[in-house]
């Protein structure tokens, strides 16, 4: 999967109307993300980096352009489409944790395969490798109030894991968390980016630590794309190919 383009988006756009005014959250910003490729969506509060990842996720629709998964034009599809792509294309983490307080942590975990009518014989070892994954093997009867923040995060990060997705959408993943554990977690999505070949696209405000972990930065401001760099990647900087390429006309 290391070969090919994850997600490309041509001129897409998200606007809306506000009493008299129109809001252009996302405005024409054409991008390639490549299969295997962790990058950072950079911007201030308003930039339209959380909605352009809420477009990829299919949470969303277009007003203007297109955005493609794996070739497959999201403005085209109907809402089993829709929901189809982010059961099984998409694994979604956000800032908020959104575990259900009255399940367990193995019983959160199983939802995402509950609702995509996978075979119950098989979501026990499915929900028990995405806990392993994440190093929580040993908190499966746990609820969220017992987990710390980083547990807890890291449960919904197995949670968005186990119906192997082949992209993996992570909005702010470390804005509730304190430096430490925030580190934590950049360092497993680092991990799993390069174990599992999987497609990482990040919402964050944090420019060092996007920096320190991811292939490449794409900044917004004002709904546009507004300059490309290359990050680390945990590659010595190797990994953030050429940033120019990011930008397409």
């Amino acid at each position: 999967m290391r070969d090919g383009v994850a997600i490309r988006t041509d001129g897409v756009m998200r606007h809306y109307a506000m009493g008299q005014a129109m809001v252009r959250a996302v405005d024409g910003v054409s991008i390639e993300v490549k299969n295997g490729e962790f990058v950072a969506l950079l911007g201030s509060s308003g930039s339209g980096k959380s909605t352009l990842l809420n477009l990829m996720a299919g949470l969303d629709r277009p007003t203007g352009g297109a955005i493609f998964a794996h070739d497959r034009n999201l403005a085209e599809m109907n809402s089993e489409e829709l929901a189809r792509h982010r059961s099984h294309t998409i694994g979604i983490v956000f800032q908020a944790f959104n575990l259900l307080p009255r399940m367990t942590l193995e019983e959160n975990v199983e939802l995402p395969l509950r609702l995509a009518e996978v075979d119950r014989g098989e979501r026990a070892s499915r929900v028990h490798e995405a806990l392993e994954r994440v190093r929580l093997g040993g908190r499966l009867a746990h609820r969220p109030t017992e987990l710390s923040g980083g547990e807890q995060q890291r449960g919904a990060l197995a949670r968005a894991l186990v119906n192997r997705p082949t992209i993996l959408l992570a909005d702010e993943p470390t804005g509730n968390l304190d430096s430490a554990t925030g580190d934590e977690i950049m360092k497993l999505l680092r991990e799993i980016n390069e174990s599992l070949g999987m497609t990482i696209v990040m919402v964050t405000h944090e420019r060092p630590r996007a920096e320190a972990f991811a292939d490449r930065l794409l900044m917004m401001k004002d709904g546009k794309l507004d300059g490309v760099a290359a990050g680390n990647g945990g590659r010595g900087g190797a990994g953030g190919n050429d940033g120019a390429a990011a930008l397409r006309p």
